[in-house]
C-alpha cells in the first residue's frame, strides 16, 4: 500500500490498487480510530486484499490532528475533548458532511456506483461509517464496524445497505451492550445486519474480529437478494407448472 499522490482525491491516504493494473470492481474505504492513522488499518487492508484482489483499498486519515493527548498522536474524525454522549453526537453531526464528500469523491475517482463501495471503520471510524449511511442514502452498499457505536439509536434502516457489527466482550472503551441494542433496533426496522460479539477481545483491531468480518462479507446474503431469489424461484415454478 502506497501513499496517495496528487492524482487521487485525497493525498492523506494509503492506496492499494488491484493487481496487474486491473480496473477496480470494488472500493473499500478504511477509517481508523481516534489518535490513529491510515496505517492502523493495515491488518484489515491485508485481509481484504487476500479476499478481494479486484478491489481498490483506501485507508484514510481523519481530517484533523488529534486534540486529546490521551488518545494518541495521530488523527481524529471528530473531537473527543468532551466525551459526553450529547457532545459526541454534536461533533459527529458536524463532521459527517465532510466525511460524506470524501466518500463520494473516492467513488467518483474509481467510477464506481455506491453499491460497490464499502466503509470499514474501527472505533471512531466505525461511528462515522455507521452514521454516514444513516444520514446519506446511496452512499455505500456495506458497512463493517469494528469496536464501534452509533451516536444515535437508529430510527430507520438504511435502504439496501448491509451492516456488519463486530465487537469484543471485554471492550471497556466502547462496551458492547449499546451496539447489541442498536443491532436489535435495526433488525426491527428491517435492516440487513449481522452482529458478532466475541469473548476475550477488548478495544482493538483483533485478528479474530477481522477474520469474522471477512467471513460475513463473503457469506452474508442480503435480505433483498434472498427475497428476490425466492420470488424468481416461485415464478419459475409457476411457469413450469403452466
Amino acid at each position: 500500500m502506497t501513499a496517495a499522490t496528487s492524482s487521487f482525491p485525497d493525498t492523506h491516504a494509503l492506496v492499494d490498487l488491484p493487481v496487474d493494473g486491473q480496473t477496480a470492481a470494488l472500493l473499500f474505504l478504511l477509517c481508523h480510530g481516534v489518535g490513529g492513522d491510515a496505517a492502523q488499518m493495515a491488518p484489515i487492508a491485508t485481509a481484504l486484499r487476500a479476499q478481494y484482489p479486484q478491489a481498490a483499498i483506501v485507508s484514510l486519515n481523519g481530517p484533523d490532528r488529534c486534540d486529546d493527548a490521551t488518545s494518541g498522536p495521530g488523527w481524529q474524525w471528530f473531537s473527543m475533548l468532551d466525551r459526553s454522549a450529547e457532545a459526541i453526537a454534536a461533533q459527529v453531526d458536524q463532521a459527517l458532511p465532510g466525511f460524506i464528500i470524501r466518500v463520494r469523491h473516492w467513488a467518483d475517482h474509481f467510477a464506481l456506483d455506491w453499491p460497490m463501495v464499502a466503509l470499514v471503520g474501527y472505533s471512531q471510524g466505525a461511528i462515522m461509517s455507521l452514521e454516514a449511511v444513516q444520514q446519506e442514502a446511496q452512499l455505500a452498499g456495506r458497512v463493517v464496524a469494528l469496536s464501534g457505536a452509533y451516536a444515535w439509536l437508529p430510527q430507520h434502516a438504511p435502504q439496501d445497505v448491509c451492516i456488519h457489527l463486530l465487537h469484543g466482550v471485554q471492550d471497556e472503551v466502547l462496551p458492547y451492550q449499546p451496539i447489541v441494542g442498536a443491532a436489535r433496533a435495526l433488525v426491527s426496522l428491517g435492516a440487513d445486519v449481522t452482529a458478532d460479539v466475541m469473548p476475550g477481545i477488548g478495544h482493538a483491531i483483533d485478528q479474530r474480529l477481522v477474520d469474522k468480518a471477512m467471513e460475513q462479507l463473503r457469506t452474508f446474503v442480503p435480505g433483498k437478494m434472498w427475497r428476490e431469489a425466492v420470488l424468481q424461484a416461485a415464478e419459475a415454478d409457476r411457469k413450469e407448472r403452466g
